[in-house]
Protein backbone atom coordinates (compact mmCIF):
# COMPACT_ATOMS: atom_id res chain seq x y z
CA UNK A 1 0.00 0.00 0.00
CA UNK A 2 3.00 2.66 0.20
CA UNK A 3 3.57 5.23 -2.46
CA UNK A 4 6.17 4.96 -5.24
CA UNK A 5 8.18 7.44 -4.62
CA UNK A 6 10.16 7.20 -7.56
CA UNK A 7 7.11 8.33 -9.25
CA UNK A 8 7.11 11.98 -10.41
CA UNK A 9 4.93 14.49 -12.27
CA UNK A 10 7.13 17.40 -13.30
CA UNK A 11 5.70 16.91 -16.83
CA UNK A 12 2.14 18.04 -15.17
CA UNK A 13 1.01 21.65 -14.50
CA UNK A 14 1.49 23.05 -10.59
CA UNK A 15 -2.79 22.67 -10.13
CA UNK A 16 -2.27 18.63 -11.19
CA UNK A 17 0.46 17.49 -9.69
CA UNK A 18 -0.73 18.66 -6.72
CA UNK A 19 -3.60 16.55 -7.39
CA UNK A 20 -1.54 13.71 -8.34
CA UNK A 21 1.71 13.56 -6.33
CA UNK A 22 1.98 11.20 -3.79
CA UNK A 23 -1.17 9.45 -4.29
CA UNK A 24 -1.84 5.70 -5.68
CA UNK A 25 -4.97 4.18 -5.27
CA UNK A 26 -4.24 1.26 -7.61
CA UNK A 27 -2.39 0.59 -4.49
CA UNK A 28 -4.63 1.47 -2.19
CA UNK A 29 -7.19 -0.95 -2.97
CA UNK A 30 -9.11 1.78 -5.16
CA UNK A 31 -9.73 4.42 -2.26
CA UNK A 32 -8.86 8.02 -3.61
CA UNK A 33 -6.77 9.18 -0.17
CA UNK A 34 -4.06 7.49 1.17
CA UNK A 35 -5.15 6.39 4.65
CA UNK A 36 -3.69 7.04 8.28
CA UNK A 37 -1.54 4.39 9.25
CA UNK A 38 -1.14 4.15 13.04
CA UNK A 39 1.34 2.10 14.94
CA UNK A 40 4.56 1.68 15.71
CA UNK A 41 5.74 -1.83 15.48
CA UNK A 42 6.22 -3.55 12.14
CA UNK A 43 6.22 -7.44 12.14
CA UNK A 44 8.28 -9.43 9.72
CA UNK A 45 7.25 -12.48 8.26
CA UNK A 46 10.72 -14.71 9.30
CA UNK A 47 13.79 -14.46 11.20
CA UNK A 48 15.86 -13.78 8.14
CA UNK A 49 13.50 -10.96 7.01
CA UNK A 50 13.90 -9.69 10.64
CA UNK A 51 17.47 -9.60 10.94
CA UNK A 52 18.19 -8.18 6.76
CA UNK A 53 15.37 -5.66 7.90
CA UNK A 54 13.63 -6.73 4.54
CA UNK A 55 10.21 -4.83 3.93
CA UNK A 56 9.07 -0.87 3.25
CA UNK A 57 8.81 -0.27 6.63
CA UNK A 58 10.91 -0.75 9.96
CA UNK A 59 9.38 0.97 12.53
CA UNK A 60 6.89 3.42 13.05
CA UNK A 61 9.62 6.08 13.60
CA UNK A 62 11.26 5.70 10.32
CA UNK A 63 8.02 6.28 8.49
CA UNK A 64 4.84 4.93 7.48
CA UNK A 65 2.75 4.91 3.95
CA UNK A 66 0.98 8.04 4.82
CA UNK A 67 4.45 9.76 5.64
CA UNK A 68 5.71 8.44 2.64
CA UNK A 69 2.97 9.78 0.80
CA UNK A 70 3.44 13.45 2.06
CA UNK A 71 6.88 13.20 1.69
CA UNK A 72 7.13 11.88 -1.50
CA UNK A 73 4.30 14.38 -2.93
CA UNK A 74 6.65 17.06 -1.32
CA UNK A 75 10.05 16.23 -2.53
CA UNK A 76 8.40 15.99 -5.98
CA UNK A 77 6.55 19.39 -5.92
CA UNK A 78 9.51 21.20 -4.11
CA UNK A 79 12.21 19.39 -6.45
CA UNK A 80 14.02 17.81 -3.70
CA UNK A 81 16.27 14.12 -3.21
CA UNK A 82 14.11 13.43 -0.30
CA UNK A 83 12.13 15.19 2.38
CA UNK A 84 11.56 14.66 6.17
CA UNK A 85 8.00 15.47 8.14
CA UNK A 86 8.23 16.79 11.82
CA UNK A 87 5.74 18.49 14.53
CA UNK A 88 6.13 22.29 13.58
CA UNK A 89 8.07 24.68 11.53
CA UNK A 90 10.64 25.54 14.27
CA UNK A 91 11.26 21.82 14.63
CA UNK A 92 12.39 22.01 10.47
CA UNK A 93 14.27 24.80 11.04
CA UNK A 94 16.58 23.15 13.86
CA UNK A 95 16.57 20.12 12.30
CA UNK A 96 18.19 21.46 9.11
CA UNK A 97 20.70 23.18 11.42
CA UNK A 98 21.57 20.25 12.74
CA UNK A 99 22.03 18.18 9.93
CA UNK A 100 24.82 20.72 8.76
CA UNK A 101 26.52 22.26 12.29
CA UNK A 102 28.54 20.85 15.04
CA UNK A 103 30.77 22.34 17.72
CA UNK A 104 33.34 25.10 16.28
CA UNK A 105 31.53 25.89 13.71
CA UNK A 106 30.40 29.41 12.62
CA UNK A 107 26.72 30.60 11.61
CA UNK A 108 25.32 33.11 9.25
CA UNK A 109 21.79 34.31 9.60
CA UNK A 110 19.64 36.80 8.36
CA UNK A 111 18.53 39.50 10.97
CA UNK A 112 15.32 39.29 9.71
CA UNK A 113 14.87 35.57 10.67
CA UNK A 114 11.35 34.08 12.15
CA UNK A 115 12.63 35.53 15.66
CA UNK A 116 12.12 31.58 17.32
CA UNK A 117 14.74 30.53 15.08
CA UNK A 118 17.06 33.25 16.56
CA UNK A 119 15.37 31.80 20.05
CA UNK A 120 17.30 28.33 18.96
CA UNK A 121 20.41 29.47 17.55
CA UNK A 122 21.06 31.60 20.48
CA UNK A 123 19.90 29.14 23.07
CA UNK A 124 20.73 25.84 21.94
CA UNK A 125 23.29 26.26 18.96
CA UNK A 126 25.43 28.53 21.81
CA UNK A 127 25.33 26.16 24.00
CA UNK A 128 26.89 23.19 22.14
CA UNK A 129 29.25 25.70 20.53
CA UNK A 130 28.43 27.32 17.58
CA UNK A 131 29.25 30.52 17.20
CA UNK A 132 26.21 32.57 15.28
CA UNK A 133 26.26 35.96 13.39
CA UNK A 134 23.59 37.98 11.93
CA UNK A 135 23.97 39.63 8.90
CA UNK A 136 21.77 42.48 6.95
CA UNK A 137 19.15 40.85 5.14
CA UNK A 138 20.28 43.40 1.75
CA UNK A 139 23.66 42.30 1.99
CA UNK A 140 23.79 39.80 -0.99
CA UNK A 141 26.82 38.59 -2.26
CA UNK A 142 28.53 40.91 0.73
CA UNK A 143 27.73 38.13 2.64
CA UNK A 144 31.26 36.43 1.65
CA UNK A 145 33.11 38.88 3.51
CA UNK A 146 31.13 37.71 6.80
CA UNK A 147 31.86 34.10 6.08
CA UNK A 148 34.73 32.54 8.13
CA UNK A 149 37.37 29.57 7.21
CA UNK A 150 34.62 27.48 10.25
CA UNK A 151 31.20 29.03 8.43
CA UNK A 152 29.29 25.71 7.75
CA UNK A 153 25.83 27.33 7.59
CA UNK A 154 24.13 30.51 5.84
CA UNK A 155 20.42 30.69 6.97
CA UNK A 156 18.30 32.61 5.09
CA UNK A 157 14.51 33.61 5.09
CA UNK A 158 13.05 35.42 2.50
CA UNK A 159 10.91 37.65 2.65
CA UNK A 160 12.40 38.57 5.85
CA UNK A 161 9.72 37.66 8.61
CA UNK A 162 7.65 40.56 9.38
CA UNK A 163 9.30 43.08 7.26
CA UNK A 164 10.08 41.27 4.60
CA UNK A 165 13.06 42.01 3.04
CA UNK A 166 13.31 40.23 -0.56
CA UNK A 167 17.36 38.48 -0.44
CA UNK A 168 19.44 37.45 -3.28
CA UNK A 169 19.25 34.02 -3.18
CA UNK A 170 20.89 32.93 -6.10
CA UNK A 171 24.13 35.25 -5.06
CA UNK A 172 24.11 33.97 -1.25
CA UNK A 173 24.01 30.54 -2.96
CA UNK A 174 27.40 31.58 -5.06
CA UNK A 175 28.70 32.67 -1.95
CA UNK A 176 27.68 29.59 0.03
CA UNK A 177 29.16 27.10 -2.41
CA UNK A 178 32.18 29.24 -2.72
CA UNK A 179 33.09 28.60 0.56
CA UNK A 180 31.83 24.90 1.07
CA UNK A 181 28.58 26.37 3.34
CA UNK A 182 25.30 25.18 2.81
CA UNK A 183 22.40 27.43 1.95
CA UNK A 184 19.64 26.75 4.34
CA UNK A 185 16.23 28.82 3.54
CA UNK A 186 13.32 29.14 5.34
CA UNK A 187 10.29 29.56 1.96
CA UNK A 188 7.02 29.47 4.42
CA UNK A 189 6.10 32.94 2.57
CA UNK A 190 6.64 31.34 -0.86
CA UNK A 191 6.05 27.80 -0.88
CA UNK A 192 7.83 25.79 -3.25
CA UNK A 193 5.15 27.03 -5.46
CA UNK A 194 6.01 30.96 -5.45
CA UNK A 195 9.61 29.91 -4.76
CA UNK A 196 11.17 26.20 -6.15
CA UNK A 197 13.81 26.78 -3.75
CA UNK A 198 16.43 23.53 -5.02
CA UNK A 199 16.04 24.91 -8.55
CA UNK A 200 17.51 28.64 -7.21
CA UNK A 201 20.35 26.98 -5.34
CA UNK A 202 18.92 26.22 -2.21
CA UNK A 203 21.19 23.19 -0.26
CA UNK A 204 18.04 22.56 2.62
CA UNK A 205 14.56 24.42 2.74
CA UNK A 206 12.13 24.24 5.41
CA UNK A 207 8.83 25.34 5.76
CA UNK A 208 6.07 25.50 8.17
CA UNK A 209 3.49 23.37 6.92
CA UNK A 210 1.63 24.66 9.44
CA UNK A 211 0.64 27.35 7.55
CA UNK A 212 -0.66 26.75 3.52
CA UNK A 213 -0.64 23.37 3.43
CA UNK A 214 -2.32 22.58 6.55
CA UNK A 215 -4.58 25.57 5.04
CA UNK A 216 -6.90 25.21 8.13
CA UNK A 217 -5.26 26.09 11.40
CA UNK A 218 -5.59 22.89 12.67
CA UNK A 219 -2.75 21.13 12.29
CA UNK A 220 1.27 21.35 13.44
CA UNK A 221 3.93 20.36 10.61
CA UNK A 222 7.06 21.27 9.47
CA UNK A 223 9.05 19.92 6.32
CA UNK A 224 12.44 20.12 5.40
CA UNK A 225 14.10 18.86 1.58
CA UNK A 226 17.04 19.01 0.41
CA UNK A 227 18.90 18.29 -2.75
CA UNK A 228 21.64 15.39 -3.24
CA UNK A 229 24.56 16.68 -1.79
CA UNK A 230 22.83 17.15 1.95
CA UNK A 231 19.95 14.51 2.07
CA UNK A 232 21.34 12.09 3.42
CA UNK A 233 22.84 14.42 6.95
CA UNK A 234 19.05 15.10 6.89
CA UNK A 235 17.65 11.88 7.00
CA UNK A 236 20.64 10.78 9.15
CA UNK A 237 19.89 13.31 11.57
CA UNK A 238 15.96 13.07 11.83
CA UNK A 239 16.41 8.98 11.82
CA UNK A 240 18.44 10.07 14.94
CA UNK A 241 16.33 11.96 16.72
CA UNK A 242 13.29 10.73 15.51
CA UNK A 243 11.12 13.47 15.39
CA UNK A 244 7.80 11.92 14.51
CA UNK A 245 4.42 13.70 13.30
CA UNK A 246 1.10 12.07 14.30
CA UNK A 247 -0.86 10.16 11.49
CA UNK A 248 -3.86 12.80 11.72
CA UNK A 249 -1.43 15.71 10.66
CA UNK A 250 -0.02 13.92 8.06
CA UNK A 251 -3.53 12.99 6.79
CA UNK A 252 -5.01 16.38 7.27
CA UNK A 253 -2.16 18.09 5.50
CA UNK A 254 -1.89 15.54 2.75
CA UNK A 255 -6.27 16.82 1.92
CA UNK A 256 -5.02 20.39 2.17
CA UNK A 257 -2.21 19.65 -0.61
CA UNK A 258 -5.26 19.05 -2.78
CA UNK A 259 -6.43 22.55 -2.29
CA UNK A 260 -3.04 24.75 -1.82
CA UNK A 261 -2.53 25.52 -5.19
CA UNK A 262 -6.03 26.80 -5.31
CA UNK A 263 -6.18 28.71 -1.83
CA UNK A 264 -2.72 30.44 -3.00
CA UNK A 265 -3.39 31.73 -6.17
CA UNK A 266 -6.43 33.52 -4.23
CA UNK A 267 -5.15 34.37 -1.22
CA UNK A 268 -2.47 35.95 -3.88
CA UNK A 269 -5.25 37.67 -5.59
CA UNK A 270 -6.46 38.78 -2.39
CA UNK A 271 -3.15 39.81 -0.73
CA UNK A 272 -2.14 42.29 -3.52
CA UNK A 273 -5.47 43.84 -3.67
CA UNK A 274 -5.46 44.55 -0.07
CA UNK A 275 -2.56 45.94 -0.21
CA UNK A 276 -3.09 48.26 -2.66
CA UNK A 277 -6.13 49.38 -1.14
CA UNK A 278 -3.88 50.13 2.18
CA UNK A 279 -1.58 52.08 0.07
CA UNK A 280 -4.29 54.81 -0.43
CA UNK A 281 -5.10 55.08 3.00
CA UNK A 282 -3.87 58.05 4.63
CA UNK A 283 -3.30 56.36 8.09
CA UNK A 284 -0.75 53.93 6.25
CA UNK A 285 2.99 55.36 5.69
CA UNK A 286 4.15 52.33 3.87
CA UNK A 287 2.87 48.92 2.63
CA UNK A 288 5.85 46.20 2.77
CA UNK A 289 4.39 43.93 0.01
CA UNK A 290 7.39 42.13 -2.22
CA UNK A 291 4.78 42.65 -4.91
CA UNK A 292 4.17 46.34 -5.15
CA UNK A 293 5.97 48.05 -7.42
CA UNK A 294 6.44 50.88 -4.34
CA UNK A 295 8.45 48.48 -2.45
CA UNK A 296 12.56 48.48 -2.01
CA UNK A 297 12.97 44.55 -2.82
CA UNK A 298 10.38 44.49 -5.94
CA UNK A 299 13.13 43.90 -8.54
CA UNK A 300 14.74 40.89 -7.00
CA UNK A 301 11.36 39.77 -6.04
CA UNK A 302 9.97 39.87 -9.98
CA UNK A 303 13.22 38.38 -10.83
CA UNK A 304 13.09 35.16 -8.60
CA UNK A 305 10.03 34.50 -7.49
CA UNK A 306 7.03 33.10 -9.19
CA UNK A 307 4.27 34.80 -7.09
CA UNK A 308 3.10 35.67 -3.66
CA UNK A 309 1.02 34.83 -0.71
CA UNK A 310 -1.23 36.43 1.06
CA UNK A 311 0.85 37.60 4.35
CA UNK A 312 2.48 41.37 4.25
CA UNK A 313 2.62 44.36 6.84
CA UNK A 314 1.93 47.85 6.85
CA UNK A 315 3.61 50.85 8.71
CA UNK A 316 1.20 53.66 10.30
CA UNK A 317 1.66 56.89 10.29
CA UNK A 318 2.42 57.96 14.15
CA UNK A 319 0.00 57.21 16.93
CA UNK A 320 -0.27 56.47 20.53
CA UNK A 321 -0.45 52.97 21.12
CA UNK A 322 -3.96 53.02 22.58
CA UNK A 323 -5.21 53.95 19.20
CA UNK A 324 -3.74 51.20 17.68
CA UNK A 325 -5.50 49.03 20.43
CA UNK A 326 -8.67 50.89 19.69
CA UNK A 327 -8.20 49.99 15.83
CA UNK A 328 -7.13 46.25 16.79
CA UNK A 329 -9.76 45.62 19.14
CA UNK A 330 -12.99 46.61 17.54
CA UNK A 331 -12.10 44.65 14.28
CA UNK A 332 -15.00 42.27 13.01
CA UNK A 333 -13.19 39.88 10.89
CA UNK A 334 -9.71 40.34 11.08
CA UNK A 335 -8.95 38.10 14.46
CA UNK A 336 -5.46 38.66 16.69
CA UNK A 337 -3.14 35.42 16.63
CA UNK A 338 0.45 34.64 16.15
CA UNK A 339 0.13 32.75 12.66
CA UNK A 340 -0.93 32.75 8.84
CA UNK A 341 -1.96 30.66 6.03
CA UNK A 342 -5.51 29.91 7.19
CA UNK A 343 -8.35 30.45 5.70
CA UNK A 344 -9.09 33.51 8.31
CA UNK A 345 -7.93 36.60 8.54
CA UNK A 346 -5.48 37.73 10.65
CA UNK A 347 -3.54 40.94 12.27
CA UNK A 348 -0.60 41.82 14.77
CA UNK A 349 1.06 44.56 15.90
CA UNK A 350 5.21 44.22 16.14
CA UNK A 351 8.67 46.03 16.78
CA UNK A 352 11.59 44.23 15.96
CA UNK A 353 13.97 46.68 17.72
CA UNK A 354 14.70 45.14 20.77
CA UNK A 355 15.89 41.98 19.14
CA UNK A 356 17.47 42.87 15.25
CA UNK A 357 21.15 43.22 16.18
CA UNK A 358 23.08 43.82 12.58
CA UNK A 359 20.31 46.03 11.36
CA UNK A 360 18.75 49.36 13.15
CA UNK A 361 14.78 48.53 12.55
CA UNK A 362 13.09 52.38 12.80
CA UNK A 363 10.27 51.79 10.97
CA UNK A 364 8.86 55.78 12.03
CA UNK A 365 5.54 54.37 13.34
CA UNK A 366 3.21 51.34 14.49
CA UNK A 367 3.41 48.16 12.31
CA UNK A 368 0.83 45.81 11.51
CA UNK A 369 1.24 42.21 10.12
CA UNK A 370 -1.96 41.37 8.01
CA UNK A 371 -2.65 38.10 6.83
CA UNK A 372 -5.42 37.97 4.26
CA UNK A 373 -7.66 34.92 4.18
CA UNK A 374 -10.50 33.68 2.09
CA UNK A 375 -13.35 36.29 3.38
CA UNK A 376 -14.11 38.81 0.24
CA UNK A 377 -11.82 41.67 0.51
CA UNK A 378 -14.92 44.42 0.10
CA UNK A 379 -15.56 43.15 3.60
CA UNK A 380 -12.52 43.38 5.01
CA UNK A 381 -11.84 46.90 3.89
CA UNK A 382 -15.20 47.86 5.40
CA UNK A 383 -13.52 46.62 8.68
CA UNK A 384 -10.19 47.84 7.88
CA UNK A 385 -11.75 51.33 7.49
CA UNK A 386 -13.95 51.21 10.42
CA UNK A 387 -11.04 50.47 12.08
CA UNK A 388 -8.94 53.47 11.26
CA UNK A 389 -12.08 55.32 12.10
CA UNK A 390 -11.94 54.58 15.83
CA UNK A 391 -7.98 54.67 15.56
CA UNK A 392 -8.47 58.60 14.34
CA UNK A 393 -11.48 59.29 17.08
CA UNK A 394 -8.94 57.82 19.98
CA UNK A 395 -6.14 59.55 18.79
CA UNK A 396 -8.25 63.10 18.52
CA UNK A 397 -10.03 62.28 22.11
Amino acid sequence: MAVDSSRRTQHFKARTRVVVAGRDPAAQHGFVNMPAFRGSTVVYPTMDDLTHRRGRFSYGTRGTPTTEALESAWSDIAGAAGTVLVPSGLAACALALMSCLKAGDHLLVTDSVYRPTRNFCNSVLARFGVETTYYDPLIGSGIADLMKPNTKVVFTEAPGSQTFEVQDIPALSEAARARGAALIMDNTWATPFFFPPHERGVDIAVEAGTKYLGGHSDLLLGLVSANEQYWRRVRDTFDAMAMCVGPEDVYLALRGLRTMRLRLDEQERAGIEMARFLETCPEVKKVLHPALPSFEGHAIWKRDFLGASGLFSVVLHPVPQMAVAAMLDGLELFAMGYSWGGFESLIVPFDCKDYRTATKFDPGGPCLRLQIGLEDTEDLKADLEKGFARMKAAKAA
